[in-house]
C-alpha cells in the first residue's frame, strides 16, 4: 500500500507495516538500494571505522525515509547503496491491503560478473552467511533465519534479476495466481517448489519488465549452532544443511521448467543459461 509520495518517488509498505519498496523515476529499471535492519544498539561510529579500514566510504543519513529516522549508507561492489537502520516505525497498519497483499519483501537477486566476489563482500562486510550454491554460478545468502535475503547469479550484464515477496501459505499463493490471471499478467515460471530454499514460487514480470517472485514456505534456520534448516516433509536430505546443488535438477523439487521469458533475464543466448540451469 502507498505510504508516502514525493515528486519523483513513491514509498510502499507491506500489510504488516514496514516500509518495503521505494520506487523512483529513472532512466533504466534497476536496483538502486538495499536496506537492512541492524540491532538497536549498533555503534555506527565503530561501523564507520570498520568500513573505512576496508576502504569503503560511509555516510550517516537522518530522517531519510518514512518510518526510518537514521541510516548508515555505503555502496556494494555493484554501486548498489546499502542502508543500515537500527529502528523503524510501522506504516499503514490502519489501511486495508489491496490486491495480493504481500507480507514482506523477502529477498532481492542480482546478476553479477562474479558471484563469489559478492558473496565474500556481503559475508565479510555485512556478516551474511552462505545458505546454498547452485554449482558455482548462483549463491544464496542469509542474514537472519530465512534461507536467503540476497542472491547473486552470474551473467553478462550487471542488473537486478528479481525481487521476491513473501505470501502466507499455499492458499494465499492460489489467490495471487487468480488475481494475476484476472489482470492478464502471465506467470513466466511456476507454480512449483524450488530446490535451494524449498519455497513455493511463481514468477511474473512487472510493468518495468522486472521479474517478481511470490513465494511461501521458505526454509528457515532457527538455530545457527545446529547448522541445519527446520526439517520439512519435502526435504530430500535429513537434516537439510547448506549444500551445493546440481544445475541438472532444474531448480525444482516439482513444477514446470522456466519459460524463455524467465531465462532471458540473465542472457538466454549464453549456453550456460539453459532451462536445466534455472532458478
Amino acid at each position: 500500500m502507498e505510504a508516502a509520495r514525493e515528486k519523483d518517488r513513491v514509498y510502499l509498505a507491506s500489510k504488516v507495516g514496514p516500509l518495503t519498496v521505494q520506487i523512483e523515476r529513472g532512466d533504466v529499471a534497476r536496483c538502486a538500494r538495499l536496506s537492512f535492519e541492524v540491532p538497536p544498539d549498533t555503534d555506527f561510529a565503530a561501523a564507520e571505522k570498520f568500513l573505512a579500514g576496508e576502504g569503503i566510504k560511509a555516510e550517516r543519513r537522518n530522517d531519510p525515509n518514512p518510518g526510518v529516522r537514521t541510516m548508515l549508507s555505503f555502496n556494494d561492489p555493484n554501486g548498489v547503496a546499502i542502508d543500515l537502520f537500527p529502528e523503524w516505525t510501522p506504516l499503514g497498519l490502519d489501511q486495508e491491503a489491496r490486491g495480493i497483499g504481500v507480507l514482506k519483501l523477502g529477498h532481492v537477486a542480482q546478476v553479477v560478473d562474479d558471484p563469489r566476489k559478492f558473496m565474500e563482500f556481503y559475508c565479510r562486510i555485512l556478516g551474511f552467511r552462505v545458505s546454498d550454491w547452485i554449482e558455482d554460478w548462483f549463491v544464496f545468502l542469509r542474514c537472519g533465519p530465512d534461507h536467503h535475503t540476497v542472491n547473486f547469479v552470474v551473467g553478462k550484464q550487471a542488473k537486478m534479476h528479481h525481487m521476491a515477496f513473501e505470501l502466507k501459505d499455499w492458499s494465499h499463493m492460489q489467490q495471487a495466481c487468480e488475481l494475476l490471471g484476472k489482470k492478464r499478467m502471465p506467470i513466466i515460471w511456476g507454480p512449483g517448489r524450488h530446490t535451494a530454499g524449498h519455497n513455493l514460487f511463481t514468477y511474473h514480470r512487472n510493468p518495468d519488465d522486472q521479474i517478481v517472485e511470490l513465494f511461501g514456505e521458505l526454509d528457515v534456520m532457527k538455530d545457527e549452532s545446529l547448522g541445519y534448516f527446520e526439517p520439512k516433509p519435502w526435504h530430500r536430505d535429513h537434516p537439510q544443511r547448506p549444500k551445493v546443488w546440481s544445475g541438472k535438477e532444474g531448480g525444482v523439487i516439482w513444477g514446470p521448467p522456466p519459460t524463455p521469458d524467465y531465462i532471458r533475464q540473465r542472457m538466454a543466448e549464453d549456453t550456460r543459461f539453459t532451462s536445466d540451469k534455472a532458478h
